[in-house]
């Protein structure tokens, strides 16, 4: 089973458009109607539906750290920087991960990309 991929409000649309051209599963907040949710109900959100969330937020990684710190479930983090993820290499990392890992291999852990 591949891993879907949650995408966070601030999300460039060419990176969603590029995962899905290359058959990633992906949901983005607006599709989800999740736009307005805080950084703790988005990732509630994203493992509630058992999806990875991608996110280039500082305040949601802080987020995760928390989680992980306290011991605290969620379905996984991926985080990437704006200025240092071309587009291009964005959608390659996150199809590498959405492709080659089971959800229960990236839970309750923080990626980052690019690789």
């Amino acid at each position: 089973m591949a891993v879907g991929i949650y995408m966070d409000v601030h999300i460039p649309r060419a990176i969603t458009n590029g995962l899905r051209l290359r058959g990633v599963d992906v949901l983005t907040a607006q599709e989800d109607k999740t736009i307005t949710l805080t950084d703790t109900e988005l990732l509630n959100r994203a493992t509630e539906l058992e999806r990875v969330l991608f996110s280039q937020d500082d305040d949601l990684l802080a987020e995760a750290h928390l989680r992980l710190n306290a011991g605290i479930q969620f379905a996984g983090v991926i985080y990437s920087h704006q200025l240092s993820s071309p587009i291009g290499r964005c959608i390659e990392d996150l199809e590498i991960i959405a492709k080659a890992l089971e959800p229960h291999e990236i839970a309750n852990r923080i990626e980052f990309i690019p690789f």
